[in-house]
């Protein structure tokens, strides 16, 4: 316990009458949608999980990353267990300091990797239509698996400083101890300048990424002479580029622009802690939200794989079939069944796609 209050306590969190509609979010809102994250995420995970392992014979290189990025989610709600007890319990961290530091450091390092696979499936679908032959060298299955290392070890390292940022501190006058996340600390040393390197190493150049390959992407498709099969590489690259940038849109920009500005508020107003609240409040909101991208990300694998999300449809209609008084299930299977009986058989032969110039737009 050598690093316990190595800061003077937080008012904050020992005083939990003094910021009322701050307390409200950590005590009863944080609890809520972690729990509610917890029942929803980890039954679609470990089945997301199951069907990766056990129905997916071939495994492309967008379904290696779509794996690691449903093994991520579930080592995160695995851990989220001990973030609703704390909040339950009053903000009374029971478990040591280790605990404290490893729990910050991998919901930073869950984060990044999130992005991080995003991120690679992009880059993975915009090789495979510009560079189609080249791609087959540089990501191979071997570099593949590579790639997934790499992504792991480099969110690892980019979370290792918020461990020794991250203390327990015990409230003046009782034994309850806190452990607060860096951002929301009074002293904020270099939490600042780190902040801003995640934010640009591993947020801004993985957007920056996302964008470029999904316009080159498109670009090389309309240069396309072929007018069957390109629209519909069109439709599925531009499929997997929406819900990247809607990803980013919904979850990523957010949290990353209200933790520098929880920050940025700490550095202005050193002796002003009342100027805090408003950036203190949104960012623990914006962590409530982002705490969704464990339940979303199965759907992101579904909307992105055709193949995961035909194995995927059949035990998730017979797990919700299965419960009382649910007959939407079943409606929806026989419609399935219908639709894939009434649909005729079309050829499997599609003519070449050479490149052509640029036309006239």
């Amino acid at each position: 316990m050598g690093n316990t209050q190595v800061q003077p306590a937080e008012e904050a969190f020992c005083d939990l009458g003094t910021h009322q509609s701050l307390q409200v979010v950590q005590l009863y809102v944080m609890p809520s949608f972690f729990l509610l994250v917890l029942i929803l995420g980890l039954p679609l995970n470990l089945l997301s999980l199951w069907v990766f392992l056990h129905r997916l014979r071939r495994w492309t290189r967008s379904t290696v990353f779509l794996f690691n990025l449903t093994l991520a989610d579930t080592l995160w709600l695995l851990a989220l267990p001990c973030l609703i007890n704390y909040h339950l319990d009053q903000l009374h961290w029971k478990l040591g300091i280790s605990l404290c530091m490893a729990v910050r450091m991998f919901y930073h390092n869950y984060f990044y990797l999130s992005i991080f696979f995003v991120t690679c499936i992009s880059v993975d679908r915009y090789l495979a239509i510009v560079h189609p032959l080249r791609s087959l060298v540089l990501l191979g299955r071997r570099q593949t698996s590579l790639l997934c290392v790499v992504a792991w070890v480099a969110s690892l390292v980019l979370s290792i400083p918020v461990a020794s940022m991250s203390v327990i501190q015990t409230c003046p006058g009782s034994n309850r101890t806190v452990c607060p996340l860096y951002v929301l600390l009074s002293e904020t040393g270099g939490s600042l300048s780190y902040s801003l390197f995640c934010s640009i190493v591993g947020f801004l150049f993985p957007l920056l990424s996302i964008c470029y390959c999904g316009l080159r992407s498109v670009r090389e498709l309309r240069h396309r002479s072929c007018r069957t099969d390109p629209l519909n590489k069109q439709r599925r690259l531009r499929r997997v580029l929406s819900a990247a940038l809607v990803f980013f849109a919904l979850f990523y920009v957010p949290y990353h622009l209200s933790r520098n500005a929880a920050i940025v508020m700490r550095v202005v107003y050193p002796h002003s802690p009342a100027s805090w609240r408003r950036a203190d409040l949104a960012f623990a909101l914006e962590m409530c939200f982002c705490s969704l991208i464990s339940c979303v990300n199965p759907l992101f694998s579904c909307f992105i794989g055709r193949q995961f999300r035909k194995e995927f449809h059949g035990p998730f209609v017979a797990m919700f079939s299965q419960c009382p008084g649910t007959q939407v299930a079943s409606m929806i299977s026989k419609r399935t069944r219908m639709t894939v009986r009434k649909r005729p058989r079309m050829s499997t032969v599609t003519p070449a796609c050479a490149l052509s110039a640029p036309g006239p737009q």
